[in-house]
């Protein structure tokens, strides 16, 4: 198949510009996960749809390039790979002003806070602040999770206008992480709402049983949201009204306060 044959949009229309082999190899990066950190040929086959020698190449080709290790038989990622995303992380300022105001917070709560920005349905971590272990995921920057199952993910979709926020809850999956995950789309649209109304979202066990989140967002000069902010803690120190009195204020201030730092930076 041609390497620029286009790609399927939303409406059904292709673009004449898209490079298929580019997605290809995109895909084979992405089969690498926390979950699966070495595969084999026929892994990385079956993960993203390739033959065998289609995947092949794009795996050899990716050790080539030092993205890639092999014994011979599993593949894994190289640290090299960490330089396709640390274009973007090094150009965005909103980390680097928030994080002095994060490790204030983190050290005055005594609990975990962390930034992320969404990206389609899910969101993306930019910056973290951990003060301990509370997950049994490791959360790095770059470290995605499902938009509707988080409280971060839920504060910038519950900022968008209500046809925007309908487009979110008819294409996200909805899909059930733990008992307690809000999967039904009216319950959900009532939840963003809700979030819209108070300014802040508050997950209970939804993203892991045992953790509770609370988060704010973080808006430019303009008032549009640019990132969420959350501090997560145990449930079993921590209460849903212990959250919501005891953490949300501070929270609060701090994206207030580093709101005000970047209308100060220049850029």
């Amino acid at each position: 198949m041609d390497a620029t044959t286009p790609r399927d949009g939303g409406d059904g229309e292709r673009s004449a510009t898209f490079v298929q082999s580019l997605e290809r190899g995109l895909a084979v990066i992405r089969a690498f996960d926390a979950e699966h950190p070495r595969l084999t040929l026929s892994d990385v086959a079956r993960q993203t749809g390739l033959t065998r020698a289609a995947a092949r190449r794009f795996l050899l080709t990716l050790v080539e390039l030092g993205y890639v290790r092999s014994d011979g038989r599993l593949f894994a990622l190289r640290p090299r790979v960490l330089e396709l995303g640390y274009a973007y992380l090094s150009g965005l300022s909103l980390p680097e002003v928030a994080r002095p105001h994060m490790e204030q917070l983190a050290a005055g709560v005594h609990e975990s806070c962390s930034l992320s920005v969404l990206d389609g349905e899910e969101i993306v971590y930019v910056a973290r602040v951990p003060t301990r272990r509370i997950m049994t995921v490791a959360i790095n920057l770059g470290t995605r999770f499902p938009a509707h199952a988080t409280s971060m993910g839920r504060v910038r979709p519950a900022s968008r206008p209500e046809d925007e926020r309908e487009r979110y809850l008819a294409s996200a999956p909805l899909a059930a992480l733990t008992p307690f995950t809000v999967t039904d789309p009216d319950r959900l649209r009532r939840v963003l709402t809700e979030t819209r109304d108070q300014g802040w979202a508050l997950v209970d066990q939804e993203l892991e049983e045992g953790l509770r989140s609370i988060a704010v967002p973080v808006r430019d000069g303009d008032g549009a949201v640019l990132a969420a902010m959350n501090i997560s803690a145990s449930a079993r120190h921590v209460t849903p009204d212990a959250i919501r009195d005891e953490l949300l204020p501070p929270l609060q201030a701090a994206a207030r306060e580093i709101e005000l730092d970047l209308r100060r930076s220049p850029g």
